[in-house]
């Protein structure tokens, strides 16, 4: 090869080294760039994921869910039982959010938090164990009332603007009622659609204290929030209903009924329980007055014996086992009796004018502390 075609050829040889160099260089470049743009999309995107996590879920909620911190709770937990309730957008941001402002020794109980509160807010308020928020008025719903009962009270409040009928009306509209068993699937089944039941939510309004942050609250808001405190009193005893024989909630939330009727102490709502399911058990009916008098539709001081006749299916002293539904709403102890009653060989118990109540094993039995306690004070 000659000198001149050496040169040449070492002359392209460079020219191309070059050009490859070049476009090294340019594709570093690009791939420097990308990474770049991306590293700064990501923190950008990270940056407003967690400003938007921060923030309150819905700024223009007015409603209020109730939330149940139970003592010793972490801050998992608590993050969880939010989330869970709609009231944070992540757990993950919620803890390492609190974690990084050493936020801690939260206060157990319950509280009314809106979607409209921050976790600021939301944190400031479990630690000082008060709602931010004061309610612009409250109802307290006894135990043992009955649906109607429930109705002519929030009906009577200054507060909100329709009558107890309207209430009954919207409580027993099928295409409502329909809405709501979707809503609430686990706790409202086809039985409230027997057609001999007498009212469908009869029992699933729970006895509670209900705050509300405005005037006018709708009757929805009110029977929805109702069936939401009802909700989570009742689905964590779930796992305890095969355990009994009881197949359905709505049985559970029927015993409960019966029980917050018939005793009078959280003792005696556990005796009695075990009396009633002592009483499935051997096929004898439960002939507990309280439904009778629902079957009558009134109140009576005494029940007689041609009361017992009433044909209705709530009359446990015509129909065996539990009665078709409901009679009143009930207190928690009385559900959690009638999920965790007392065991214990009794069949009967009859109860004096004070309340006391007396439990026997026999008929014979039962019917000697009838007189001497009943019989004898009358």
């Amino acid at each position: 090869m000659s000198d001149s075609n050496f040169k040449d050829l070492h002359q392209k040889q460079v020219k191309k080294r070059g050009e490859e160099a070049s476009t090294v260089r340019k594709v570093v470049a690009i791939v420097l760039t990308t990474l770049l743009v991306v590293f700064i999309g990501a923190g950008i995107a990270g940056y407003l994921y967690i400003k938007s996590a921060l923030e309150p879920v819905d700024p223009e909620a007015e409603e209020t869910t109730t939330v149940e911190i139970p003592l010793g709770s972490s801050t998992s937990h608590i993050a969880g039982i939010l989330k869970e309730n709609d009231l944070i957008k992540n757990e993950m941001i919620f803890r390492f959010y609190t974690k990084f402002k050493n936020e801690s020794d939260f206060q157990a109980g319950e509280y009314q938090f809106a979607q409209s509160m921050s976790i600021d807010q939301l944190t400031e308020s479990l630690k000082t164990g008060k709602v931010i928020r004061e309610p612009l008025f409250r109802v307290t719903v006894p135990e043992g009332r009955q649906i109607t009962q429930i109705a002519e009270r929030f009906a009577d409040s200054e507060h909100t603007d329709f009558t107890a009928e309207e209430f009954m009306k919207k409580a027993d509209d099928p295409e409502y009622l329909e809405g709501l068993m979707e809503q609430y699937p686990e706790l409202l089944t086809e039985d409230i659609n027997n057609k001999d039941i007498r009212y469908p939510l009869e029992g699933y309004l729970f006895a509670s204290t209900y705050d509300f942050f405005e005037e006018n609250p709708s009757i929805e808001e009110i029977i929805e929030n109702m069936l939401a405190r009802t909700q989570e009193n009742v689905l964590p005893y779930l796992p305890e209903l095969e355990e009994l024989g009881i197949s359905t909630v709505h049985d559970a939330i029927t015993m409960a009924s019966l029980i917050e009727n018939e005793a009078p102490t959280e003792e005696d709502r556990k005796k009695i329980a075990g009396v009633f399911y002592n009483r499935l058990e051997a096929d004898m009916p439960l002939q507990t007055d309280p439904t009778v008098l629902y079957a009558l539709g009134k109140h009576k001081d005494r029940v007689l014996n041609k009361d017992l006749e009433v044909d209705s299916p709530y009359n446990t002293y015509q129909v065996k086992g539990l009665p078709i539904g409901p009679i009143s709403n009930f207190n928690k102890n009385s559900l959690e009796a009638a999920l965790q009653p007392e065991e214990s060989d009794y069949m009967y118990f009859v109860a004096n004018s004070e309340g006391e109540v007396y439990y026997a094993e026999t008929y014979d039995e039962h019917l000697e502390l009838k007189k001497e306690h009943i019989d004898s004070q009358r």
